[in-house]
């Protein structure tokens, strides 16, 4: 059994009849870059090893797979000896590589259009994002570059991904103000603004997180559209870290 497994067109033979059980010859083949003949000879080796039993339908002769024998290795050999460590490893890689999101939401008294205009100007971002323009020609797969007005420094970049204006924009986002936040690598934020009324309701959420990631990624999401739903409102800037009195 552990030769038969050892080729990876049987294993694939063995994934296809997983994917569907009770195929014949022709419908594996068709799956294969190979001969007919290359096709058969690797499901007799199945057979034998008794991972592969086939049954006879008029003229066909339809394969089917059989989990027994692979059951029986993991009982023997998993079960009994790697099965503590397999769970604890797989239990490891689950904890690295859960993903965090955040969800703000919040209403503005203003088009959709106006609002959408003061999330992708630099200038007007500035106002409510810690003093930070924020640079794109907002087309799917352009770059964005933020930057601190008072000193030009960059302080973070990303990608486009979705842009349909004014509903709803999706872009990455890395942050390079520090080596720790830098460690992160690349988040997503996604925009959806939907009218309601004289307003809209903008709906921010902030995924592709790591759990656990540095809370400077997401924590100063309530500020800057505080600042932003200030701004739209009344055209002054509020005295928070999110406005220009940060930078």
């Amino acid at each position: 059994m552990f030769r038969a497994l050892a080729d990876p067109t049987r294993r694939r033979l063995l994934d296809e009849l997983f994917r569907r059980d009770g195929q014949t010859l022709s419908e594996l083949e068709d799956r294969f870059a190979m001969t007919r003949f290359g096709v058969m000879k690797h499901l007799k080796l199945l057979e034998a090893a008794g991972l592969v039993v086939t049954t006879k339908r008029g003229r066909e002769k339809l394969h089917y797979l059989n989990p027994v024998p692979i059951r029986l290795v993991h009982d023997r050999w998993v079960s009994k000896y790697a099965e503590p460590w397999a769970a604890g490893l797989s239990q490891l890689k689950q904890e690295l590589e859960r993903e965090m999101e955040k969800v703000f939401e919040i209403y503005i008294r203003t088009t959709p259009e106006r609002l959408w205009e003061a999330i992708i100007d630099p200038a007007t971002r500035a106002k409510y994002n810690f003093g930070v323009s924020c640079r794109s020609d907002w087309t799917p797969g352009a770059s964005i570059e933020m930057r601190a007005v008072k000193s030009d420094q960059v302080l973070g970049d990303g990608e486009v991904v979705e842009v349909d204006a004014p509903r709803r924009l999706v872009h990455t986002m890395r942050a390079l103000w520090g080596e720790d936040v830098a460690a992160e690598g690349f988040s997503r934020v996604t925009w959806d603004i939907e009218p309601v009324g004289d307003s809209c309701r903008l709906l921010v959420t902030h995924d592709q997180l790591r759990e656990n990631a540095n809370d400077q990624l997401y924590g100063g999401w309530p500020m800057i559209l505080s600042g932003l739903k200030t701004w739209l409102e009344t055209g002054e800037l509020l005295t928070t870290p999110g406005s220009l009195m940060y930078a």
